[in-house]
């Protein structure tokens, strides 16, 4: 170790001797060297300055008498001047008038001559200076000179090698005997103090040598060392009492600070979860009470003024009840739907189906959807005439996703506005966007737009809406690995716009579907045919009153009824009709249950069997037509949509030949 520690302090000390002498030699014979060579260009400069000043001297008269031979002549002389490469007359205008070049292997003469100056390049001295006789410029002499400055710059390279080598030597001669004198004091310091820190053992003292600042230092040393020693015993004893109280006092503090961590998060996690509770609870209900509140208010109001005798209403405004009271309707049909929908989506329940889907028919359905309502305000639906790309997303929750976007777009618009849809790929992803020409909205109103019962555009007119269609959107379009944002703008309208992941599969061009209504049929009966049978079996009497008054404009059908699912199935055995309305929902025996027993029957399976109910969830309506439905119609019924359905299962009923 001692050794080790001898070797370092040695090198280091050599290390600063060497490099001290290394850099005063380089200095010094750099000046030396640079001052030589800078007298030395000066002076071969100015040499062939004075060359070129001969040379133009001897050449004026030529250059007055237009005389190149004399001209040439002139240059042969510097053949006596070997280092003289090449040399040339230019006359006032700058053309060659004369030139000399012993060796052709050099490089050619410049085209144009220089003003006066001298400049090296290539290994050469090329200097220009101009022949002036009586104030009159008569010419130019250029002179290229071999520059051997170089080759003397590799003379004083090796001079300067050979004298740095010399003095490093000298260097380390003088560098070891110093070290004697200045490192084995130091390295008996640092050999003692090695040995206490091993050891731990402060009663060893270094040796005093010398009564120089070295010798004070060793004495400061073994003081430092005795003091040391006395206060370690007492620090020993105290370290060990201290290190007992710490250590049973930590313990209690980990231990109570672990109580307390785990109190406070139990606290928090709890007061947190039932804040959120309240509040979303509080929020919902509250949201729900309006919204629910609001068609409920236009709906009773106005089935009370038709219902007063002591008001007279005429026709007109009969109508007027009328037209509110079902408009008021669907808004509440759609804002329970909605709300069942959104209910599904947060619970998990809502299954997609992803896969290719061709954005072309998507689009052709949904303008054939939104045309009618924005014809009646003269707005123009601007769709992609033909479109090639396709995604991977659940067609009928594609569907559903730019219908609301191109129902708000038609609603929140201005009238003789335009409503466009394009569609761009980038990057393996498609965007479909839909663009109005509206009032648009603030920022406000965009940070808030995907919350629950927040009416887009509220304020930019009387507009009625539920709020949560965007809500379903988002998450619809999220479920379908997209993404859903907007852009807008007070008084230029809004883009609202989606991304979905690009399908490479080829997409076949999809068959118009039923969306969950069966086979299609003609709307309207065949007037010439004979009273067909409809059973409708229902338990709740408004229904059932409502079905009657809706067929009873029909006199090509006769009505019978059956308050449950048991006299249904008796009546359907004993009557035998073209038609059955089921409910599902029914004390005793459900519908999906009755039409299992009328399957089974070979007298009845026949009989198309159409469910009317008001379990609107996706998954029932697929478990009811996979169970064997004709039609599957939710409630509140839409009397179109009831008498169609009624039109085509007589059409069923007959081309399968019932007896």
């Amino acid at each position: 170790m001692r050794a080790t520690n001898r070797r370092s302090i040695q090198r280091k000390l050599l290390g600063v001797m060497l490099l001290t002498t290394f850099v005063s030699v380089v200095v010094a014979l750099g000046a030396m060297i640079a001052n030589d060579l800078l007298q030395s260009h000066r002076g071969w400069v100015n040499d062939i300055r004075a060359q070129a000043e001969l040379v133009g001297s001897a050449t004026s008269p030529a250059l007055a008498f237009d005389d190149p031979t004399v001209a040439r002549e002139n240059l042969a002389l510097l053949r006596q001047q070997p280092k003289i490469r090449a040399a040339a007359i230019y006359a006032a205008r700058g053309q060659l008038f004369a030139s000399y070049r012993p060796d052709p292997a050099q490089p050619p003469l410049p085209t144009l001559p220089e003003a006066d100056g001298a400049y090296v390049a290539d290994g050469h001295l090329h200097v220009f200076r101009r022949i002036v006789d009586h104030g009159q410029i008569l010419g130019t002499v250029y002179l290229r000179s071999r520059y051997e400055l170089y080759d003397r710059v590799f003379d004083y390279a090796g001079i300067a090698l050979v004298v740095t080598l010399i003095a490093m030597l000298v260097a380390l001669g003088v560098s070891f005997w110093l070290q004697r004198l200045v490192s084995r004091p130091i390295l008996a310091i640092g050999a003692v103090a090695q040995d206490v820190i091993r050891q731990q053992d402060y009663s060893r003292r270094a040796e005093k040598i010398s009564d120089d600042e070295v010798g004070v230092l060793v004495e400061s040393f073994n003081d430092m060392l005795s003091e040391i020693e006395r206060r370690t015993g007492a620090l020993e004893e105290s370290k060990r009492e201290t290190e007992r109280l710490n250590a049973e006092l930590e313990q209690r503090v980990l231990e109570r600070t672990a109580q307390l961590e785990r109190s406070n998060r139990e606290l928090a996690v709890a007061t947190a979860t039932a804040e959120q509770a309240s509040r979303a609870k509080s929020e919902f209900l509250s949201s729900m009470s309006h919204e629910l509140r609001t068609p409920l208010n236009a709906i009773i109001g106005f089935g009370q003024l038709l219902a007063a005798d002591q008001l007279r209403a005429s026709e007109e405004q009969k109508r007027t009840f009328v037209d509110h009271i079902v408009t008021s309707g669907k808004h509440l049909l759609t804002l329970i739907n909605e709300i069942l929908n959104l209910a599904q989506i947060e619970a998990g329940r809502l299954v997609m189906s992803l896969e290719p889907v061709a954005l072309g028919d998507v689009f052709d359905d949904c303008r054939a959807m939104t045309e009618p309502l924005a014809a009646q305000r003269g707005i123009r639906m601007l769709l992609p005439e033909r479109c090639t790309l396709s995604v991977v997303a659940d067609r009928t929750r594609l569907k559903q996703v730019l219908l609301n976007l191109l129902s708000n777009a038609v609603k929140y618009n201005r009238d003789n506005g335009a409503v466009v849809l394009e569609c761009t790929q980038a990057g393996g992803r498609v965007r479909v966007s839909v663009q109005d020409t509206g009032l648009g909205l603030s920022e406000e109103q965009v940070s808030a737009l995907f919350q629950p019962f927040n009416r887009l555009g509220q304020e930019a007119g009387p507009h009625e809406g539920t709020g949560i269609g965007l809500v379903v959107t988002r998450h619809l379009v999220e479920m379908m690995g997209g993404s859903i944002g907007v852009r807008s703008m007070p008084g230029t309208g809004s883009v609202f716009w989606i991304e979905l992941r690009e399908s490479g599969a080829a997409v076949l061009p999809a068959q118009p579907a039923a969306a969950a209504q069966g086979p299609e049929a003609p709307a309207v009966a065949d007037a010439a045919a004979e009273v067909a049978t409809v059973l409708c079996v229902e338990d709740n009497p408004a229904n059932l009153e409502l079905v009657r008054s809706v067929l009873g404009f029909r006199p090509d059908l006769r009505l019978l009824s059956a308050p449950d699912g048991r006299k249904g199935v008796d009546m359907a055995r004993n009557h035998r009709p073209d038609v059955i309305l089921m409910d599902n929902n029914m004390p005793g025996l459900n519908g999906r249950e009755a039409l299992a027993i009328l399957r089974d029957d070979p007298a009845t399976a026949h009989i198309p069997v159409i469910a009317v109910t008001a379990n609107a969830m996706p998954t029932a309506i697929d478990e009811g037509l996979a169970a064997g439905f004709f039609r599957y119609l939710t409630k509140p019924i839409d009397v179109a949509a009831l008498n169609d359905a009624v039109d085509s299962a007589l059409k069923a009923a007959r081309k399968s030949g019932r007896p």
